[in-house]
């Protein structure tokens, strides 16, 4: 089965920010370091989840990340910037997962899939997402054609 991330273009994702690739991104052979595609899909993440235009923190709660997959599709180099399309695929009781697209001048360089889970702050523990947070999700979703 074909990948949907990697027809997606960065149009398609609902929440789009970019990064600037640093000298220090770099390996000992001259390309990005792998590790550093986590930090870009991280950067994606955030802006999409305390984007104040769709809030999905309720008071008490946050988010933890339980699951990052990375399929790297090419090499990334300095200098440049990666502009990182984020949006949902898929909406659980107390979790939800992320679609994310890495690019560099047009260039799909990578696919991160993420799972987050709620917890509430005190126990630590997953709660179940309240229904304002479920439907602010649902909007954000990926079109699976």
């Amino acid at each position: 089965m074909t990948d949907p991330n990697a027809l997606r273009p960065l149009e398609a994702y609902p929440s789009r920010t970019s990064a600037d690739i640093r000298y220090s991104d770099l390996d000992r052979q001259g390309h990005v370091n792998n590790a550093v595609f986590a930090t870009f899909s991280e950067i994606g993440r955030v802006a999409f989840m305390y984007d104040p235009a769709h809030p999905l923190a309720s008071e008490g709660r946050s988010f933890v990340i339980a699951r990052l997959l990375i399929d790297f599709r090419a090499e990334l180099f300095w200098p440049g910037t990666v502009e990182i399309g984020t949006g949902v695929v898929k909406v659980g009781r107390s979790s939800f997962s992320l679609a994310q697209g890495i690019f560099n001048e047009g260039r799909l360089v990578a696919t991160a899939e993420a799972t987050i889970v709620m917890v509430d702050k005190e126990t630590r523990r997953s709660t179940p997402l309240p229904t304002e947070t479920v439907d602010v999700l649902k909007s954000l979703m990926l079109d699976n054609s």
